[in-house]
C-alpha cells in the first residue's frame, strides 16, 4: 500500500439512463438520424462549438498524507473529510467552472524522506495544480520547499508545527489547520493562572516540541509557573521514567501534547496520578483515544473539533453525510479535511477555475471561507487559517463508549488568533 497511488473524480449527481429500447423504436430513432443528417447536408459543426464540446482539463489535487504509519488514522480521517468537503463545495458536480476535479493521493507512510519523494512524484509526473498534506509535522517540513521550487499553492492539514507557518514557511503555504500556538492559547486559558505550576509531557519531534514552547509562553503570559519538561521518545511505549519524573516535580498540572496511536494515558492512569494531587488537562484527541481516558473523566482542556461542538448548517450536513456513508461520526481531523477543501474550491472559484498559482496566492490572501467549524480566514502576513477552538471537559454520556467533550465555551478565532512567527 505504501507505494500506491489513488485518485478519485468526486461524484456526479445521478444522470438517469435509457435502458431498454425496443426494435421498432431502434429502427425509428436509426431513420430520424439519418434523415436529421441528410437535413443538415453533412456539415461538421462550427469551430467554436466543436471547442465548446471538447472536455476541459481536469483540476489536479495531489494529496500527500499518512495512509499508514503512525498517523494513519489521522489520514484516514483527513481524506474522507476532504472527499466529502469537495462533494459539498461543488454541490455534487465535482467540477469548478466547468472543470472536473481529480485527487490524486500518495501515502507519505509517516516518513519524512517518503514524503519528499511523493510529493515530487505528485508535482512532477501527475503534475498536480495544488498540493495537500499532511498528518504529520514531520512529512509537511519536508514538504514545504519543493512547493516554492515548483511554485505550487500547498494547503497544509493538519499538520501542527509553528515551523510550518513560521521559520519555514514560503509564500506557496496556506494553513486550514490550526498551529501549535493555537493550541497553547486555548490549553493555557483552560488551565493557567497566577501561581498554578504546570508539567508538560509532549513527544520528541517538532509537533511536540513547538506544542510544549508555545503553551510554556501563554501559561507564564497568564501567570502560571513551568515546573517540568518532558520529551518522550515519539515511538515511545514505555513512559514510567517520565511519569515518575512529573509526580517527583509535584504540579498542580500535567499537560500532556500528543498524537498517535502510542499514547501515554493508561499508563498515567496506572500511575495515579490524580489520586497524587496532580490534574490532567490536554487537547481532546481523537475517538480511538478518548477509549483509553475513562480514568480522566472530569478533566477540563480543549479541543480542535468534536463533531457535536460546532452548531453550524456544515457541519450538520458533514455529520449526516459521515454516519450516511461510513456508519460512524466525523473524526478529530475528519473536519479539517472538509475545511480544506473548502477552501481550496472558493478559491478557484474566485479565479474562475484558472489554477495559476500566483492567481491563487491572490485571491486565498486575506480569505473568508466557510467551514464545518464556521468561518476560517487566511491571514495576509503569514497564510495561517484563524479559528475557533473548544474549552471542553470530558464526561460520561449515556450510549456512548468514550468521555465525551462537553462543551464549557467556543474560544473565538480572534481569541485564539496566534503571534505572526515568518520573516515575511
Amino acid at each position: 500500500m505504501g507505494n500506491e497511488t489513488r485518485a478519485f473524480y468526486p461524484k456526479k449527481e445521478g444522470i438517469p439512463l435509457l435502458r431498454f429500447v425496443s426494435r421498432g423504436m431502434l429502427a425509428m430513432l436509426l431513420v430520424l438520424a439519418l434523415v436529421t443528417v441528410a437535413g443538415c447536408g453533412g456539415k461538421s459543426p462550427a469551430p467554436e462549438q466543436q471547442q465548446a464540446q471538447q472536455p476541459k482539463e481536469p483540476i489536479k489535487i495531489g494529496i500527500a498524507t499518512s495512509q499508514t504509519g503512525a498517523l494513519e488514522a489521522y489520514g484516514k480521517q483527513n481524506l474522507r473529510g476532504f472527499e466529502l468537503g469537495i462533494q459539498y463545495a461543488t454541490k455534487g458536480t465535482g467540477e469548478v467552472a466547468g472543470r472536473p476535479i481529480k485527487v490524486i493521493i500518495q501515502d507519505t507512510e509517516t516518513k519524512p524522506e517518503v514524503a519528499k519523494q511523493k510529493a515530487l512524484k505528485l508535482l512532477e509526473e501527475d503534475k498536480v495544480d495544488v498540493l495537500v498534506g499532511s498528518a504529520s509535522s514531520a512529512d509537511a517540513l519536508a514538504i514545504l520547499p519543493l512547493a516554492e521550487e515548483y511554485k505550487r499553492v500547498m494547503v497544509v492539514e493538519p499538520a501542527v508545527a509553528d515551523a510550518i507557518t513560521g521559520a519555514q514557511w514560503n509564500r506557496y503555504i496556506f494553513r486550514t489547520g490550526r498551529n501549535s500556538s493555537q493550541d497553547a492559547v486555548a490549553g493555557a486559558a483552560a488551565i493557567a493562572g497566577p501561581g498554578v505550576k504546570i508539567a508538560i509531557l509532549a513527544p520528541d519531534y517538532a509537533f511536540g516540541r513547538d506544542g510544549a514552547k508555545a503553551f510554556k509562553a501563554a501559561a507564564e503570559k497568564l501567570g502560571a509557573r513551568i515546573v517540568l519538561e518532558e520529551f518522550p521518545d515519539a515511538k515511545a511505549t514505555d513512559f514510567t521514567a517520565h511519569i515518575q519524573r512529573v509526580i517527583s516535580a509535584k504540579p498542580d498540572y500535567l499537560f500532556v501534547i500528543w498524537a498517535g496511536a502510542n499514547t501515554p494515558w493508561q499508563q498515567i492512569s496506572d500511575m495515579k496520578l490524580p489520586e497524587k494531587g496532580i490534574k490532567l488537562s490536554t487537547g481532546a484527541p481523537d475517538i480511538a483515544a478518548l477509549k483509553t481516558m475513562w480514568n480522566v473523566v472530569g478533566m477540563e482542556g480543549f479541543s480542535v473539533y468534536y463533531y457535536e461542538l460546532p452548531k453550524t448548517a456544515v457541519n450538520d450536513w458533514l455529520v449526516a453525510e459521515h454516519k450516511k456513508k461510513y456508519s460512524e461520526p466525523p473524526d478529530l481531523f475528519t473536519a479539517g479535511g472538509m475545511a480544506a477543501a473548502m477552501a481550496i474550491v472558493q478559491a478557484l472559484e474566485k479565479t474562475g477555475g484558472d489554477t495559476d498559482t500566483e492567481k491563487l496566492i491572490s485571491a486565498m490572501e486575506g480569505m473568508t471561507f466557510d467551514t464545518p467549524k464556521g468561518k476560517m480566514t487566511f491571514r495576509k502576513e503569514d497564510h495561517q487559517a484563524l479559528q475557533a477552538l473548544y474549552a471542553i471537559k470530558l464526561e460520561k454520556k449515556e450510549g456512548v463508549d468514550w468521555p465525551v467533550p462537553v462543551l464549557l465555551r467556543e474560544m473565538t478565532p480572534e481569541e485564539t488568533a496566534p503571534p505572526i512567527q515568518n520573516k515575511r
